[in-house]
């Protein structure tokens, strides 16, 4: 073995070891933990009514928070592409905002707004709508933490398709609409997709700014995060590794679906 093959074995080695103790180690744990003391106590855990509303709940932030931010990460990419102006780099900036400001941050600054002394939360309150502690205040977090993907994802397929084949549809008689649905979608729809999945996973994890905006109350604003943090609390290590197992899952579910469009894509 030369000195070329040893080197490329060692950095491999060095590399794969390197992950599997960050990475795989924490995950083999964590199913050890989970069923430690057999399946029935992590799996009463879940099942318990908070663990489910709280599996529940989580899925909401998804369905809510995924498609909506798909929506406005799809715009968004094509004016920061296709129409270009001053204001761009201001748009872009405020963009990656979620990604230079602490969640926690991102939590107390929901606070400030639709508190009881927030600029908006007086006049929600008037009006009957809770922000804080509820429902839709959690979906705000979400959809905050985690704006950016979309647009991240898409704009450089953008900027690599080009506008060729949208001119050519236009010189055809083809509308915005038309030429939007037959060609733009389809060329940028694995930039979306994988969009859609790290948008997917940031929202299944969420933490710092959930729990600051939810107050995280037992089967009414607990997500799956919450109810993880709430359970090693209370010293109850089933539930805490049972549902931690739930989110393993999830994740390596949507790591799946994101290697699956990354090998679709090349």
């Amino acid at each position: 073995m030369n000195n070329s093959t040893a080197s490329r074995w060692g950095l491999r080695t060095l590399g794969l070891g390197y992950l599997a103790l960050l990475l795989l180690a924490p995950l083999v744990l964590i199913f050890f933990k989970t069923f430690e003391d057999g399946l029935a106590p992590p799996i009463d855990a879940i099942t318990s009514p908070d663990g489910l509303h709280a599996l529940k709940l989580t899925l909401l932030m998804v369905a809510v928070s995924v498609p909506i931010n798909t929506i406005f990460g799809v715009g968004c990419a094509l004016l920061l592409v296709r129409h270009r102006w001053k204001g761009n780099p201001v748009i872009d900036a405020i963009i990656n905002l979620p990604f230079a400001i602490s969640p926690i941050v991102i939590g107390l600054s929901l606070f400030l707004l639709y508190g009881t002394d927030g600029w908006f939360g007086p006049t929600l309150a008037d009006a009957g709508i809770k922000i804080l502690f509820s429902v839709p205040g959690m979906i705000l977090a979400s959809i905050f933490v985690s704006l950016p993907f979309v647009v991240r994802e898409t704009v450089p397929v953008l900027q690599e398709i080009g506008t060729d084949q949208e001119q050519a549809a236009t010189t055809l008689g083809a509308n915005a609409r038309q030429t939007f649905l037959r060609i733009t979608l389809p060329a940028i729809r694995w930039g979306v997709a994988y969009g859609v999945v790290l948008t997917t996973a940031r929202v299944l994890g969420e933490f710092g700014a959930v729990t600051i905006v939810s107050g995280s109350i037992n089967g009414q604003t607990q997500t799956l995060p919450l109810f993880v943090e709430k359970q090693y609390a209370n010293f109850n290590q089933a539930g805490a590794y049972g549902a931690s197992l739930v989110l393993a899952l999830l994740a390596l579910a949507t790591l799946l679906a994101m290697n699956l469009l990354k090998r679709k894509e090349a």
